[in-house]
């Protein structure tokens, strides 16, 4: 089965320095029918106006990605980590027993738009850590590039859940597949462009929830770019 998660059915935030389009229930947006998905629970589409970003704040016991799309994102944490992600960036804070942190969006005269990323963890109390990662638009250029996994396999951020991000750029006649197992689900979100998903036409912001399903088959992309979700059930 295949459930399809319009990107205008989303919640939508617009706080003058942030515009936010959540896919699931977050802060005022509550939506029983969108809680999460196996252990996804949160996909958010934030746009930060330049010089703002979010103040010092909290999280503990979640697996926190943040994908950059255009823009730079500036990080700093009470682990003591500070950086600036790019597009290609992949970054992981596994809050665990607790950590702090800021986001601000670094340019000066643009603003950053990026997909800020929950995983619930499969144990609580991890100690909490943080890791990033850099891949290519080569890398992802009609494929599905492991971005992050259990074990950290091929290059990939590690992650407290026994889930797998993928990425992947598609124009054109460029396609992938992805098997997924008869005890799993598939979540996809466009995050820009138009694909199509096992026969079905999705453009940017659109997502899917795929159950029962053998295979993720992405094609007919036009400037697409999408993340897929190999989850637990």
């Amino acid at each position: 089965m295949i459930e399809l998660r319009l990107s205008q059915d989303r919640g939508h935030a617009q706080h003058g320095w942030l515009d936010s389009w959540h896919s699931f229930s977050f802060a005022d947006y509550r939506d029983p029918a969108h809680l999460g998905f196996g252990p996804l629970r949160v996909i958010n589409e934030d746009r930060i106006a330049p010089g703002t970003g979010f103040g010092t704040h909290g999280h503990r016991d979640m697996e926190i990605i943040s994908y950059v799309l255009d823009g730079a994102l500036a990080h700093q944490d009470s682990m003591g980590n500070g950086s600036v992600i790019r597009p290609g960036d992949v970054q992981r804070m596994s809050a665990g027993t607790g950590v702090m942190h800021s986001e601000y969006n670094h340019q000066a005269d643009a603003p950053t738009h990026f997909l800020q990323i929950w995983i619930i963890p499969d144990r609580l109390g991890v100690a909490p850590g943080y890791e990033e990662k850099h891949f290519s638009a080569q890398d992802k250029r009609g494929r599905l590039r492991l971005i992050a996994s259990p074990q950290g396999e091929d290059g990939s951020v590690r992650i407290h859940q026994q889930a797998r991000v993928y990425a992947g750029l598609f124009d054109g006649s460029e396609r992938a597949h992805l098997a997924i197992a008869s005890d799993r689900l598939a979540y996809v979100h466009v995050a820009r462009g138009d694909i199509n998903l096992n026969g079905q036409s999705l453009k940017a912001g659109d997502a899917a929830k795929l159950t029962g399903e053998s295979q993720v088959l992405l094609e007919q992309g036009q400037q697409a770019e999408v993340l897929v979700f190999d989850l637990p059930r």
